[in-house]
């Protein structure tokens, strides 16, 4: 099968070759055929650098280390929601997602099945309408500047897909999505020529379009009518006291029983994921260290300075890192190693910042209480300066070492 699959695409390559008879539709071409095997255009002598890893592995590797989150996310969908039908005394789902729901699975939250059967199908839908209209646009990119389909929208839609609420509407999912990779990715020339993240770029973009559908209390939770804050938004009206009083443990936000973004909610999946993209090489390991001491230092400055009036002073650094996106972003949207800085101290800047710049928001902005998205979209900004500075500086303390000193 594998064979007679790769002579057909043997045979009709000519057609979309240069000269073909669709050669403006080779890249729809190109993205099958690199889909299914490996590129023929690889090196395999001498003088030519050699590695093991490819653009294609590394988006695989990311998406492997996000699939735990997927995968917990859809659980936790129908955990939260099948517990809220429990209290309201609801024992059906309206519309297509009900019907569908109904056929397979019951409302118990105490069962696996159940659970995950429910989110399945809120996620399932977020993520083939963002694979579907995003991949659209990578396509007719692709087509109009003649060079193949890149990889890189296979991590963005799944990352994407997993830091919006489950309720989100499905034509605010496409829309968001072409927003990210028109205007965050391809403007600029494609994969790797982007200094914003396309997926965060794409869902600030539905935060301050549709500012109701992306926040509040009653988008967190997949059922019609019920209306419950989520920890990060307890703590932004009552601090730790708040979260505590509703019944969420730190344990709760740190394995992820939590009302939150689909894939976003277990920090200890996240900070898994992020291990092996560091033990892989994908991710870089400065950039987190540096987030986490950014994070660390920022909290313990305002724990220190106190309020009378803003109960978000006195949150512990643990309770920031377990409470809203704060580890899925720093583990899997601060380390885009095309957006991120590139130079090794500048990564500890730039992951510093990331963790200053998120506490801060939090704290000092009661209107968006979630600052991660930001922070990291604040700090791809400035990456190409930070990196510039440290090459700038090592420039200068190499010309300081170097230079011979005048004769007397």
């Amino acid at each position: 099968m594998a064979s007679k699959t790769r002579e057909f695409l043997d045979r009709i390559h000519p057609l979309f070759a240069k000269g073909g008879k669709f050669e403006k539709y080779y890249a729809i071409y190109e993205m099958v055929d690199t889909f299914l095997y490996a590129p023929g255009d690889t090196t395999k002598i001498a003088p030519h650098v050699r590695d093991g890893i490819d653009l294609k592995r590394v988006m695989i590797y990311v998406w492997l280390a996000v699939l735990p989150c997927a995968a917990f996310g859809m659980w936790n969908i129908g955990f939260q929601a099948n517990t809220a039908m429990a209290a309201m005394g609801i024992e059906s789902t309206p519309g297509w997602r009900g019907a569908v729901i109904e056929i397979l699975a019951g409302h118990n939250a105490s069962s696996l099945w159940d659970n995950f059967w429910y989110g399945f199908w809120y996620f399932i839908p977020i993520y083939f309408v963002t694979f579907l209209a995003g991949g659209i646009c990578e396509v007719i990119f692709a087509a109009i500047r003649n060079h193949e389909v890149n990889e890189g929208f296979f991590v963005t839609s799944i990352l994407y897909a997993l830091i919006l609420p489950p309720t989100t509407p499905l034509w605010m999912v496409a829309l968001g999505i072409i927003f990210g990779v028109v205007i965050g990715k391809e403007v600029f020339g494609g994969t790797g020529k982007n200094f914003l993240n396309p997926a965060l770029t794409g869902r600030a973009f539905l935060f301050f379009s549709y500012p109701a559908a992306m926040s509040g209390d009653t988008v967190w939770t997949a059922v019609d009518g019920f209306s419950g804050a989520s920890p990060l938004s307890l703590a932004a009206v009552g601090g730790v006291e708040a979260i505590q009083s509703a019944g969420i443990g730190w344990m709760d936000t740190f394995f992820g029983t939590i009302q939150g973004s689909v894939g976003s909610t277990s920090a200890l999946l996240c900070i898994a994921g992020g291990l092996f993209l560091m033990i892989t090489g994908v991710a870089n390991w400065r950039i987190v260290a540096g987030v986490m001491v950014g994070m660390i230092a920022t909290a313990l400055l305002f724990n220190g300075i106190g309020s009378d009036d803003n109960p978000f002073f006195a949150v512990p650094w643990y309770w920031h890192l377990t409470i809203g996106g704060f580890a899925f972003g720093m583990m899997f949207m601060a380390t885009d190693p095309v957006s991120a800085a590139h130079t090794n101290m500048g990564r500890w800047i730039f992951g510093a910042l990331i963790g200053f710049m998120t506490v801060l928001i939090r704290v000092v902005n009661p209107a968006f209480p979630e600052g991660i998205m930001l922070a990291i979209l604040f700090a791809n900004i400035f990456a190409p300066i930070i990196d510039w500075g440290v090459v700038q500086a090592n420039v200068k303390r190499r010309k300081l070492r170097t230079a011979v000193p005048e004769a007397v």
